[in-house]
């Protein structure tokens, strides 16, 4: 399997962003953009890590970004981008991935399906890296002195570059380790990786990239493309069987029985995941993990709801809000309230004030009543871009 770990660039100041913050710190939909960038690269399957290059003064602000995320601890940047990339390549030397995904901190609009595509294209035999771009539509105009235009410039072949950029981890580090000598002035010609990997002779190809895969520049930026919310409703039942333990939202709660399923039959999880799927009318559950299927006996759950989430960010989606609703006479929801709406959040890789955990009983009536078993019922709400 191919090993990509994601670099996300988040050390730059943004002079012309103009906030009270730099731009990655800033808010989006109210959350920080960097952690908004962060959950579309946690949410693409091919990227099985995620690093970030951050300021100098910027810990107490990655911290808050990053809140619940389980990174690892971030990386100091240098004094221009080059020299942050190089650090940030250098921490990974050690236990060096095949392949390396830089991305913008400041690009938290690029969709899953492109990331994936930049890295099926750098895999290619024979081509040290990929990157997204689009191809040039408006024409060219040299401008002289006085805004006087000298001449109109062919914009055939021309495409403006975009992140990620994926290359092969270690032509590329070779490719910034030679950067790093050069005089400060030939630095500046090297905008982005491709630049220094072009400089070292690599082989990099284009694919097409997305408009809506914009930088943020300015505020006028934070707005988000035309978006459309969509809620969808799950509900599951499972009875009991002989345990000792029952899985509720991903943790294990001691009771006199356990739940009896194919898989590890956590019922809170199964209706979220029928929920969510339900926002990109994806079907159920079964359809995507039926139970005459001998390689879900006795699986865990979060699995179940990964996979939804992950088809959301394949389109371009994320989820705004989680809700479920445990029915159950015992055991006692409450004490572990916290900990399953921490564990929800962190399968589905939203803040955990995204999610809302809920118990209730029947008063004694119907099958719960008995205590014959345990419902849950749940709704989801994502955003996806409109049609």
């Amino acid at each position: 399997m191919t090993r990509c770990t994601a670099l996300i660039v988040a050390a730059g100041r943004g002079s012309r962003f103009g906030g009270p913050l730099p731009k990655q710190y800033a808010l989006l939909d109210g959350e920080p953009v960097l952690r908004r960038t962060i959950s579309v690269f946690r949410n693409t399957p091919a990227i099985d890590r995620v690093l970030v290059v951050i300021g100098p003064e910027d810990d107490a602000r990655y911290a808050a970004a990053t809140q619940g995320l389980g990174l690892p601890r971030a990386v100091q940047g240098g004094s221009s981008r080059q020299q942050s990339v190089l650090n940030g390549l250098e921490a990974l030397a050690a236990a060096a991935p095949e392949f390396i995904a830089i991305h913008d901190a400041a690009r938290p609009f690029v969709r899953p399906a492109d990331i994936e595509a930049c890295l099926a294209a750098a895999s290619a035999n024979g081509v040290d890296g990929a990157i997204l771009g689009i191809p040039l539509a408006d024409t060219l105009k040299r401008v002289g002195a006085g805004g006087t235009i000298s001449e109109t410039v062919p914009r055939r072949d021309l495409w403006r570059a975009q992140t990620p950029q994926v290359f092969r981890f270690a032509p590329l580090l070779a490719a910034h380790r030679a950067a790093a000598s050069l005089a400060a002035d030939e630095t500046t010609a090297l905008t982005d990786d491709a630049a220094v990997a072009e400089r070292a002779g690599l082989t990099l190809v284009i694919v097409p990239g997305s408009e809506d895969n914009r930088k943020i520049t300015t505020t006028a930026d934070l707005a988000s493309p035309a978006m459309e919310t969509r809620t969808a409703f799950g509900f599951d039942v499972h009875g009991f069987a002989p345990g000792n333990a029952v899985m509720l939202g991903g943790i294990a709660i001691p009771h006199t029985h356990a739940l009896a399923g194919h898989s590890d039959a956590d019922v809170a999880l199964h209706a979220l995941t029928d929920a969510v799927l339900g926002t990109i009318a994806a079907g159920d559950i079964g359809k995507h993990f039926p139970p005459s299927d001998p390689q879900w006996r006795g699986a865990s759950s979060d699995r179940f709801l990964r996979h939804a989430v992950d088809l959301v960010a394949a389109r371009g989606g994320r989820i705004v809000h989680l809700d479920v609703t445990i029915v159950c006479e015992a055991p006692k929801v409450g004490p572990h309230r916290e900990a399953m709406a921490n564990s929800i959040a962190a399968i589905a890789g939203v803040a955990a004030g995204r999610v809302s955990v809920k118990a209730t009983t029947t008063e004694g009536l119907g099958f719960t009543g008995r205590r014959e078993g345990i419902a849950a019922q749940a709704i989801a709400t994502v955003e996806l871009p409109g049609s």
